[in-house]
C-alpha cells in the first residue's frame, strides 16, 4: 500500500474506507462503532482509543500500527519493529513455539546492532575513552 499524504487521522480514515469501497455505515458496522461516532472521527471531532483504532483497522485490513502512527500513538520509528513482530505472530505456516523462537532471535540480533551501533562523540552515555582529562588528573587526598 502506497503511504498517502494526509494530515489527519479522520482524513486519512476517510481515505482509507474510500478505497476499500466502504460507505460510513457499513465501515461503523464492521468496525463496531456508531455510524454518528466514525464520522465525528472523519471530521476530527473525536479522538478514538487504541482499541477503536484496532478495530476500525482490522475492518478496513490495514494495520493498526499505521492507524496508530496517524492517530500520534505510536512513534513512526516503532512501527517497522510492531509491524515485523505482528507479521511473525500472525503467520499461519509457523507453530506458536516457532513463533517465540522467532520474536527472541529478532530481539536479540536488535538488542546486538544497537550494541554495535558507532558511538557518538560528545555523547554524555558514552563514556570518553582512556586518555581524557578526567584520567590524567590524579585525585586530591587530603
Amino acid at each position: 500500500m502506497a503511504s498517502l499524504n494526509v494530515g489527519h487521522l479522520g482524513e486519512y480514515l476517510r481515505e482509507q474506507r474510500r478505497q476499500a469501497q466502504l460507505s460510513l455505515r457499513q465501515l461503523a458496522d464492521a468496525a463496531g462503532v456508531s455510524n454518528p461516532y466514525l464520522s465525528q472521527i472523519e471530521r476530527g471531532l473525536r479522538k478514538p482509543s487504541a482499541d477503536i483504532l484496532q478495530q476500525l483497522a482490522k475492518a478496513l485490513r490495514i494495520s493498526a500500527e499505521t492507524l496508530y502512527v496517524q492517530a500520534g500513538i505510536l512513534d513512526e520509528r516503532d512501527r517497522d519493529e510492531v509491524e515485523t513482530r505482528a507479521a511473525i505472530l500472525a503467520d499461519p505456516s509457523i507453530n506458536e513455539r516457532q513463533k517465540q523462537v522467532l520474536l527472541q532471535i529478532y530481539e536479540s540480533f536488535r538488542k546486538e546492532n544497537a550494541l554495535d551501533a558507532p558511538a557518538v562523540p560528545g555523547d554524555p552515555a558514552v563514556p570518553d575513552g582512556p586518555g581524557t582529562p578526567s584520567d590524567e588528573m590524579p585525585s586530591k587526598t587530603d
